[in-house]
């Protein structure tokens, strides 16, 4: 078994810093990748994170729209526009920035949530809310019924 599997809770420390769980690490060091691949998810308050994979997932995507268009150009700036190449000290840390954060809603906790190919990092309380909607969505998949339909009957 390869890439990002699992969750893990966990704090910001002091200085705002959190350490990346060993097993990411060690995926992106397999990827190939050095540092944390992020970006504000387009669709979920959550970050979507990862390495050479989850960049060749975007570059394959973009690769569906002609250039100089104005989907392309949308699609390119919410996924490589306002990402961020985090740094991973030699203890396993990264600094998440302020906008990160707020995107997230992460002031102290916060959960690495794998997801294969990128995993995500989420506050508590809204990953509780997203993984209860994830498991309801997936049985109805799962179970030949199709896909699920969104919360509140949408």
């Amino acid at each position: 078994m390869h890439g990002f599997v699992s969750h893990f809770t966990t704090k910001l420390d002091a200085k705002g810093r959190v350490s990346v769980p060993a097993p990411f690490r060690a995926a992106l060091v397999k990827d190939g990748f050095e540092g944390l691949y992020c970006f504000p998810s387009p669709h979920l308050a959550a970050v979507d994170a990862g390495g050479n994979q989850l960049i060749g997932e975007i570059e394959r995507r973009l690769e569906s729209f002609r250039t100089l268009t104005a989907d392309h150009d949308f699609v390119a700036t919410a996924l490589y526009g306002i990402s961020e190449v985090l740094k991973i000290d030699g203890e396993g840390r990264v600094t998440l920035t302020d906008s990160i954060k707020a995107h997230a809603g992460i002031t102290s906790d916060l959960v690495f949530v794998g997801q294969g190919y990128k995993f995500q990092i989420w506050e508590p309380s809204r990953f509780a809310e997203h993984r209860a909607e994830a498991m309801r969505r997936a049985l109805a998949v799962l179970s030949g019924g199709g896909p699920a339909p969104a919360a509140g009957g949408a």
